[in-house]
């Protein structure tokens, strides 16, 4: 095979998404500093093939979905230049590696741990469902989203064969629903703002027309519209509220101080705290939001608070734990 169609099945892959599974990290290194837990060091080597095992799990189904989604995605200014939509990797060839991909990260993670087989079998059961249908309903497709998260802490967490604490999992799925209402809102704006310019500039166009270079009309998401753009503003508010109420609770709180030792986990409140506000004011001043992964990879404010925020951790952790 020639390097083209190596790099367009790897584009197809998607790995700018692959940062999603650091999540799968989490429990390793907050069960590192855990008294009540014997999780050693070389337990990293586990998390770490939890989160590639996690990575070809979610770039199978990604190409699936890119399948699924194939006339939408030909019809969307920007979805259609994906490998697939733009037919540098053919439908049986992405079926085919698809099969690949799953096969390889369910047999691994089968052999590492059978309960991480589990989990990871049961996210990808959870993206087929939400590839065929659950993506079309609102509020039901952003929950889903966010249990994927949920699945990739846990993954950590049996990886490791640490217990889990409730509050990282409340966490996460709070953070995970915070990203994706944000990236909903986006959507819903460019899908407004697109309409209002094909009504003045445009009034015959029909709708699903791509007029100027812009999506103008049509939804390549069934469900965004069902979604107020009012609701969404409501929703982005209380997620990112109870997600620092609960992070603050969690590091602060009793049970947390007697496992860690220490209340110093409270230090790192001021990092979340820049870091959801940073966010939001990506979302709303800058009017971005669509792709998470890539804001968390370029925007340098967040990048420091993020690296801040895990040196943090990782000092009061490895310095309270006896």
């Amino acid at each position: 095979m020639s390097p083209r169609p190596l790099f367009s099945a790897l584009r197809a892959m998607r790995p700018k998404q692959w940062t999603k599974n650091v999540v799968v990290l989490a429990a390793f290194v907050f069960a590192l500093g855990d008294r009540q837990q014997s999780v050693a060091w070389s337990a990293i080597w586990h998390a770490v093939q939890a989160t590639l095992f996690f990575c070809l799990a979610s770039s199978g189904v990604y190409l699936l979905n890119d399948v699924r989604d194939l006339p939408l995605d030909r019809a969307h200014p920007k979805k259609r230049f994906r490998p697939i939509a733009a037919g540098e990797l053919r439908i049986p060839a992405a079926l085919g590696l698809s099969a690949v991909l799953l096969a390889v990260s369910l047999t691994g993670s089968w052999m590492l741990s059978r309960d991480l087989a589990l989990v990871i079998g049961g996210y990808v059961v959870l993206q087929m469902v939400y590839t065929l249908g659950l993506k079309r309903v609102a509020l039901v497709d952003i929950f889903v989203i966010a249990a994927g998260f949920v699945l990739r802490a846990l993954a950590g967490a049996v990886a490791v064969r640490a217990t889990i604490s409730p509050w990282l999992l409340l966490c996460t799925l709070l953070l995970a629903l915070f990203l994706a209402l944000c990236k909903r809102r986006h959507e819903k704006v460019v899908l407004s703002d697109s309409r209002l310019g094909l009504a003045s500039a445009k009034p015959s166009a029909e709708p699903g027309e791509a007029y100027g270079g812009a999506w103008v009309g049509g939804e390549t998401r069934e469900s965004l519209g069902q979604y107020d753009e009012r609701l969404l503003d409501q929703l982005i508010a209380i997620v990112s509220a109870a997600t620092l109420v609960c992070y603050a609770l969690y590091t602060l709180w009793p049970d947390t101080v007697e496992k860690f030792g220490t209340a110093k986990l409270g230090l790192t409140i001021p990092f979340v705290i820049f870091g959801l506000f940073r966010y939001l004011d990506i979302v709303y001043r800058h009017e971005k939001g669509d792709r998470p992964e890539q804001i968390l990879l370029t925007d340098a404010p967040l990048l420091v608070a993020l690296v801040l925020y895990g040196l943090t951790v990782l000092a009061v952790l490895l310095t309270a734990r006896p």
